[in-house]
């Protein structure tokens, strides 16, 4: 008897579950449910059978399907089914009304439902004047909230009005909010009013902020939106005026058009605002007025300009390397410093782009090393020739007051490029002039400075244009003719020339096949001779570039290609024996007469824009009054050091047995030959005191040896320049020993080791030594000149 009490209180007190999803269903509240797991549909019908209740309690995590006792929350809400509808797919369609809180205090079965033991939740406690200063307080902002909130209707506060219980006041405000499961779950597991007030009043609270500041934002895009619906229709509206006045519309298609420009391009903060004053300007001006063109051709330069686009480099150092190294034959001074940079830009990005400058004499390739760089690292190619520039206004442009104002040649260059961050070379720097116009150096220094091409100004654009990712490559035959400020902002990499193996090389590979090419020649039917080759360097050029071997190329190709053309030849071959058929007669003699014993001539060694070259002085006695007569178009500097030598000869009269009284009774003629070519520069004083004393003592002076140095009074040797050039000039001249000054060691070592192992260098302190190794020993064969 006693079983069966028990059994009627378990049946009493339990009641099937229905796990829910992302909700929360509380007392007092009507809500519709889908109901369609297996289990879900299970409880639901034996609840149907019982007497249509049902404990709805939600999951923990909603994306669980097969649930657990652990993933279910203890505390739900006792609900009543109220409607039920079954559907055409299997779900079941309900209508529960909540009843009463309730805490699972055990589970009788989970299969094939979920049968639970419960007990209701009923609070028997005292509503003080706290809670109902909690429930004003709640009530107060549930109103706020519906007025923020215009997704509950006003009619929801009646609802809430009369409510004197603050369960029931709790659990109708939550049913007409959107909150997270677990929220609502919280409330729903709060016992005491206190707590679930307090709880319900912060969340109020914090929804209430968070719908201010949505509709303060929905206010702001709405005014927004408003004003261009405003404008659109007021824009249409003259437009339809202006139709039936029959006047044209397309200003106003025009500046729409700018509108439109302004919109797609990806301007700088500054810009944008820069051009939306000239669009103001532009609508209030007559379409066809000077001030209009003026305005629309500055809003055409700053839209065609590559505002914010870059370029991706290639920055994979070997493919790089494999490049620069298939399009150009040594120059490894220049290609480590490429590659030294893009090592560096690799690891950071904070690099500012060097300015390179590329200092050598024509024909050794530097602006095509520019194109290089730029195919190499995948960049954009600009080159701006800077020949005879002696305009300011060509780099910085001209201010838009004058008629027919334009930009620089650098925001033109950089329109060209089209992205911020091109390879830029600026040919000929040390060309530029300047007149009464400006200087147009001084304008390059802003645009060469790392620390200040950031913001660049042009004077017709007026406004900043960032020129920092501009890797800038300068290119120059004379550093002497950079000017001094210009020249502090770059780094200079000097490309003295090219030696006898390395233009062989370069004929070869590069400039052979593209004159070829060039006249329509099939490399197989044309074969040139090493030794043909050779001979047209040495025999048909003097240069340390290779432009001049090119057009001598180009030469033989021609007639290569009369003679194909006419039916001559089908296959060519040119060797030492035929050249002459094709270049005619030699104009130059390869280390021939450089090499005969001479009275007052000496070979010496000088640098000119073009390379490296040979320079004999020859000094002349003649009866006189002591003139010192200088001929050859000399320079400032080198007639100084003509006095220099003649004055240190002086010192030396007893110990060569001069003339007696030389420097009364006769007259020195220095002569420099090519006379209509200038020449100046230190280099000469060795020179010229070593053909003084050879003239005047009559000693001759070795034809095999050339020298270059600076001398003093008192017979000592100074260090020069471009000694790398000078040495490559004397090996092309067929010269044996070198004389140089003993500091300029240190400058032999960028002097390739081919060169040197043909040369007798020989590294001296003072004229006494010069002229041990020049002077003719007695015995030795000697033209008199």
């Amino acid at each position: 008897m006693a079983e069966n009490v028990n059994d009627e209180k378990k049946m009493k007190n339990s009641i099937p579950l229905l796990a829910l999803r992302g909700l929360v269903v509380f007392p007092n509240m009507i809500i519709p449910l889908l109901v369609g797991r297996d289990k879900s549909l299970e409880a639901l019908e034996n609840a149907m059978v019982d007497n249509k209740k049902i404990l709805l309690s939600a999951q923990h995590d909603e994306v669980v399907e097969e649930t657990t006792q652990d993933d279910i929350y203890d505390i739900g809400t006792i609900a009543e089914v109220k409607q039920l509808m079954r559907l055409p797919d299997g779900t079941v369609k309900i209508l529960v009304e909540g009843l009463s809180r309730a805490r699972i205090t055990g589970y009788i079965q989970e299969d094939p439902y979920y049968e639970v033991e419960f007990e209701e939740i009923e609070i028997d406690e005292e509503i003080n004047t706290e809670i109902e200063a909690l429930m004003r307080s709640v009530s107060g902002s549930f109103e706020e909230y519906i007025k923020l909130n215009k997704g509950i209707p006003p009619e929801a506060m009646m609802t809430i009005a009369n409510i004197d219980d603050p369960d029931r006041l709790v659990d109708i405000i939550v049913s007409h909010m959107s909150l997270k499961t677990s929220q609502q779950q919280d409330i729903l597991s709060s016992i005491l009013y206190e707590e679930r007030l307090r709880k319900l009043y912060k969340i109020l609270d914090k929804e209430i902020e968070i719908l201010r500041v949505k509709n303060k934002i929905n206010d702001e895009v709405k005014k927004q939106v408003e004003k261009r619906q405003k404008e659109y229709y007021l824009k249409e509206q003259m437009k339809a005026i202006k139709k039936e006045l029959g006047e044209d519309n397309s200003f106003s298609e025009e500046i729409e058009d700018y509108n439109q420009k302004v919109e797609e391009t990806d301007l700088p903060k500054e810009v944008e605002e820069k051009v939306l004053d000239e669009l103001d300007k532009l609508k209030k001006m007559p379409r066809n007025s000077n001030e209009a063109v003026v305005v629309r051709n500055y809003l055409d330069c700053i839209f065609d300009l590559p505002w914010n686009k870059y370029s991706e480099d290639k920055l994979v150092i070997d493919e790089v390397e494999e490049k620069l190294e298939e399009n150009h034959y040594g120059l490894d001074d220049v290609k480590e410093r490429i590659l030294e940079y893009l090592s560096v830009r690799k690891l950071s990005d904070n690099l500012k782009s060097p300015i390179l400058c590329l200092v050598g004499p024509p024909g050794v390739g530097k602006t095509s090393l520019g194109k290089s760089i730029a195919n190499a690292i995948d960049r954009e190619f600009v080159r701006l020739s800077l020949g005879g520039v002696r305009d300011e206004a060509e780099i910085r442009g001209h201010r838009r007051t004058y008629i027919g104002a334009r930009p620089g040649r650098i925001i033109n260059a950089m329109r060209d490029a089209g992205t911020m961050n091109p390879i830029f070379l600026l040919d000929e720097i040390d060309k530029i002039t300047s007149d009464f116009r400006g200087d147009p150096a001084a304008a390059l220094l802003e645009v060469l400075d790392p620390e200040q091409n950031d913001d660049f100004t042009d004077h017709f654009l007026e406004l900043p244009f960032d020129l920092s990712d501009v890797m800038f490559i300068t290119t120059a035959n004379s550093v002497s003719d950079i000017p001094r400020p210009l020249l502090d902002r770059m780094e200079l990499i000097t490309i003295s020339g090219y030696t006898e193996a390395e233009k062989i090389e370069i004929a070869k590979a590069h400039l052979l096949p593209q004159q070829l090419d060039n006249h329509g020649l099939e490399r197989d039917k044309f074969n040139l001779s090493d030794n043909a080759l050779r001979k047209t360097i040495r025999n048909y050029t003097r240069e340390a570039g290779v432009r001049n071997l090119e057009r001598t190329l180009a030469s033989i190709c021609r007639k290569v290609a009369k003679e194909v053309v006419e039916g001559k030849e089908t296959g060519t071959r040119i060797d030492t024996r035929n050249l002459k058929k094709y270049l005619g007669i030699a104009k130059y003699e390869y280390g021939k007469v450089e090499n005969e014993n001479r009275i007052g001539v000496v070979t010496g060694l000088a640098w000119t824009q073009l390379g490296g070259d040979i320079l004999d002085i020859e000094v002349s006695i003649i009866p006189g009054d002591g003139k010192l007569i200088l001929t050859g178009k000399l320079g400032d500097v080198m007639k100084e050091s003509a006095r220099i030598a003649l004055s240190y000869t002086r010192t030396k009269e007893e110990e060569f047995d001069f003339p007696e009284k030389f420097y009364k009774k006769y007259d020195i003629h220095v002569h420099v030959p090519e006379g209509a070519i200038p020449k100046d520069g230190p280099s000469a004083g060795i020179t010229l005191a070593t053909a003084l004393i050879s003239a005047l003592s009559n000693t001759p002076v070795s034809g095999e040896v050339a020298m270059t140095g600076e001398v003093t009074l008192r017979g000592r040797v100074l260090p020069v320049g471009g000694i790398k050039s000078k040495v490559l000039a004397a090996h092309r001249a067929g010269i044996k020993k070198v004389i140089l000054c003993k500091k300029n060691k240190k400058s032999l070592e960028e002097v390739p080791d081919n060169i040197k192992r043909d040369l007798d260098f020989v590294l001296v302190e003072n004229m006494d030594q010069v002229l041990a190794e020049a002077m003719v020993k007695d015995g030795e064969e000697v033209e008199d000149k």
